[in-house]
């Protein structure tokens, strides 16, 4: 018995962890103007969104290219082409943005906008476009810097105004600012929002208003 509390506890700590984190998003959400329940219900969404991709555009790209020479040989090797998806990651990307656009009414618009861009500045040069599988960013990074710049630039509105940035900054700097490198990186499905984005955009919402 001595022995089995410990291994029960061990396999059980996982779900304790994330029920302690579902708790703490709900309250750092219902800072934000939602109720409880909205509270919880966006916050679900989100996390569920996160594996939905939605095709926005679709492009042939080639993997590898020919003719190769050999001499005195001359040998074809025809070009493989494959199909490319852009997706919009539905909990990384479309329903933080829709909520970002519900809280605009709740924050400074000035301060927002410059908030956003230090957020967006900060991530462009943060994310690191990797081969095959897509922009890589550290997920705690954007939370910090739009946390920071909303208690500098709208302290009495700080909690939307580092919600709005953090979720727009990391879009535009880390995913749209990299669109023109999409192709090079090979990856047959590129998502806005998620991949390495995601988590970042997902945090968004709990440190920053927390921190606020």
């Amino acid at each position: 018995m001595g022995c089995f509390l410990p291994v029960l506890f061990l396999l059980l700590l996982p779900a304790l962890f994330l029920l302690f984190y579902f708790h703490v998003a709900a309250f750092s959400l219902t800072r934000l103007g939602l109720s409880p329940e909205g509270a919880v219900l966006f916050f679900g969404l989100c996390l569920i969104g996160g594996i939905v991709n939605i095709p926005v555009s679709r492009r042939r790209i080639t993997v590898e290219e020919g003719p190769v020479f050999y001499f005195p040989f001359f040998f074809y090797y025809p070009p493989r082409v494959r199909e490319q998806v852009i997706a919009v990651n539905l909990g990384g990307a479309v329903l933080p943005g829709l909520f970002s656009l519900y809280l605009l009414g709740r924050a400074p618009f000035a301060e927002t906008v410059v908030a956003t861009a230090i957020v967006t500045a900060v991530a462009k040069w943060l994310s690191r476009p990797v081969p095959g599988t897509g922009i890589i960013l550290p997920a705690f990074i954007p939370p910090l810097v739009a946390a920071g710049a909303a208690l500098l630039l709208a302290q009495q509105n700080a909690a939307p105004v580092a919600y709005i940035s953090g979720v727009w900054g990391t879009l535009i700097g880390a995913d749209l600012l990299n669109w023109p490198r999409f192709k090079e990186m090979g990856a047959l499905v590129l998502s806005i929002g998620g991949a390495g984005v995601f988590d970042g955009i997902f945090l968004v919402g709990i440190v920053a208003a927390l921190l606020t």
